[in-house]
C-alpha cells in the first residue's frame, strides 16, 4: 500500500496546486475578489441555513479519516513508531488544512457565489493543463477507493471465513509468461458486487455537495471525536468532573451539535435537490 498511498498523494497536490494556481490565475484577470462576507445568496432563510449546515458536513468529511488511522495505529510496535506517527499526523492535518483553506477561500474570490462545489469545473481553458489535473484526479480517487476500501474489504471477509471456511479456498490461476495467480472466487464477487453497487448509488444520486455532507456529519462525530476521546479518556484514567475531564467531554458535545446540525442540513439539500431530480445526471 505504500506506492498506492504515494501515487494518490502526489496525484492530490497536483490537482490542488492546479486548482489554486487557476483560482489565483481568475482573480488576477477579475482584478477583485468576487462574493461577499455573508456567503451565497438563498431563496428564504431556512435554505440559507440548510447551505450553513451543509457546509459544515463537507468539512466533517475532510478529516473523517479515522478509519484509517485505525488502521495504521493497529500496526504499530514501538514507541519510535509511535512519535513518527504523531508527526506524520500533525504534518498532513497542517497540510490538508492549508490546502483546503486556501482552495475554498481563491474558489469563491474567482467566481464568487456562482463558485461549484467542483472548482475544476469552472475552468475550460488552458485545456491541457484541466485535462492533467482531472487525469490526476481520477488517479488519486482510484487509489483513495483502494485504501477506504481495504478495511471493509477485510472484515467482510473475516466475517465470511468464521461462518463458511469454503470462502477461503483459492483457485490456481496460471498466466502465460507471468507467475500463477491464486484467485478466491468470494473475493472476486464481494468485491465486484461493492464496486458495482457503490458505482450505481453515485451514478443515481448524484447530488455532490449534499451527499458528501451526509457522509461526513454520519462519520465524523463517531469516529473522529467521540471514540478518540473516550479512549484516550481511559487510557489517561482521568477522573469524572476534573479540568481535563470537562474540557475533553465539553469539546465531544459541541461537536455532536456540530454533527447533527450538518446532518439535518445536509439531508435537507438532498430533499431540495429530489425536487429537481434527473437521474443519472451530475450535479457539482
Amino acid at each position: 500500500m505504500a506506492w498506492l498511498s504515494t501515487l494518490a498523494a502526489v496525484m492530490s497536490f497536483t490537482y490542488s496546486l492546479i486548482g489554486l494556481g487557476l483560482g489565483i490565475a481568475q482573480v488576477a484577470e477579475n482584478g477583485t475578489f468576487k462574493g461577499t462576507i455573508s456567503g451565497a445568496e438563498a431563496e428564504t432563510h431556512a435554505k440559507k441555513v440548510w447551505a450553513i449546515f451543509q457546509a459544515l458536513g463537507n468539512i466533517a468529511l475532510a478529516y473523517s479519516y479515522s478509519n484509517i488511522l485505525i488502521e495504521i495505529q493497529d500496526t504499530i510496535k514501538s514507541p519510535f513508531e509511535v512519535r513518527t506517527m504523531k508527526i506524520a499526523t500533525k504534518l498532513s492535518i497542517a497540510t490538508t488544512t492549508t490546502f483546503y483553506v486556501l482552495c475554498g477561500c481563491i474558489g469563491y474570490g474567482a467566481f464568487g457565489n456562482a463558485a461549484p462545489g467542483n472548482l475544476l469545473t469552472a475552468f475550460d481553458k488552458p485545456y491541457w493543463l484541466i485535462d492533467i489535473a482531472n487525469l490526476a484526479l481520477v488517479i488519486h480517487l482510484v487509489g483513495a477507493y483502494q485504501v477506504y476500501s481495504q478495511p471493509l474489504f477485510a472484515f467482510v471477509e473475516e466475517q465470511a471465513a468464521k461462518k463458511w471456511k469454503v470462502v477461503e479456498k483459492e483457485h490456481k490461476i496460471q498466466i502465460p509468461f507471468l507467475p500463477s495467480y491464486n484467485l478466491n472466487t468470494f473475493r472476486l464477487v464481494s468485491r465486484s458486487f461493492l464496486v458495482v453497487v457503490a458505482t450505481l448509488i453515485s451514478m443515481v444520486i448524484p447530488f455532490f455537495n449534499d451527499i458528501l455532507g451526509v457522509i461526513g456529519a454520519s462519520g465524523f462525530w463517531p469516529l473522529t471525536v467521540y471514540f478518540p476521546v473516550e479512549m484516550y479518556i481511559k487510557q489517561k484514567n482521568i477522573p469524572k468532573w476534573c479540568g481535563s475531564w470537562i474540557v475533553l467531554r465539553s469539546l465531544s458535545m459541541v461537536c455532536l451539535l456540530v454533527t447533527i446540525a450538518a446532518l439535518i442540513g445536509s439531508v435537507a439539500g438532498v430533499v431540495l435537490d429530489l425536487k429537481t431530480y434527473k437521474p443519472f445526471s451530475a450535479s457539482l
